[in-house]
């Protein structure tokens, strides 16, 4: 019968939306997004110009939904990295080596950002900035700001065992990324050229250090801490 006859299986719709989507973020990478061509794309992702379009109404959208995912994934990875760490916050019994906490999740949100993936997210972001505002906006609403409302819980809950003075979570999460991805992107370029784990590790530990200066717990001198005796000698006057 022709209706049982068998026939190849064909790649399923979620399948070949992956494969596009792969597909785009190489062309826009290596040609830029004014120059990357749909032809380009289907041909790279073992599709055809008209299963593109049947995924994407046009090349904006395409780039657009290559952008917002890829903010999703790098927001999911370095999120994920703060689970383990969040039970040494909690627990009591943790480690009491705050710097060391601090550097390692420092290192742990910056293998991230220093991924191949992370660096193309960023270098698109910039170059299509002034093109998709809107677009900047929403990548760094779907990436920048779940990272940092995760790096301001997980230093409050530092905050509430007394390991760190902090009054606003959220500003001080800010200025602890700030502090150790400061010089990161001209170091390597934007990602064009790679940064020695060396160099890494000692950006992280200066970044580190300059936080705790301003977060961690003020002690009073011991002088501040003595009392006056109870009856103090007063000097005899002459009548």
């Amino acid at each position: 019968m022709a209706g049982t006859e068998h026939r190849p299986i064909s790649r399923g719709r979620v399948a070949k939306r992956e494969a596009i989507l792969d597909a785009a973020m190489r062309v826009f990478v290596e040609d830029g997004y004014p120059a990357a061509g749909i032809d380009r794309i289907a041909t790279l992702a073992g599709v055809s110009k008209p299963t593109v379009y049947n995924h994407f109404d046009d090349k904006e959208s395409l780039f657009r939904t290559v952008m917002r995912d890829g903010a999703r994934r790098s927001a999911t990875k370095i999120i994920s990295a703060f689970d383990t760490l969040s039970g040494a916050a909690d627990d009591p019994g943790g480690r009491a080596d705050i710097a060391a906490q601090l550097a390692e999740v420092a290192l742990l949100v910056l293998d991230c950002q220093l991924s191949d993936e992370g660096w193309t997210l960023q270098r698109l972001l910039y170059a299509e900035a002034a093109r998709m505002p809107d677009l900047y906006d929403e990548v760094v609403g779907l990436g920048g700001v779940p990272v940092r409302n995760a790096l301001a819980g997980w230093l409050a809950r530092l905050a509430n065992r007394g390991l760190l003075e902090i009054e606003d979570p959220d500003i001080a999460a800010s200025q602890f990324m700030a502090l150790i991805a400061g010089d990161l992107p001209a170091m390597s370029a934007l990602g064009t050229r790679p940064i020695g784990r060396p160099a890494l590790v000692a950006a992280v530990d200066a970044g580190v250090r300059t936080f705790l200066r301003a977060f961690a717990p003020r002690r009073r001198s011991r002088a501040a801490q003595v009392r006056p005796p109870a009856t103090a000698t007063r000097p005899s006057t002459v009548g």
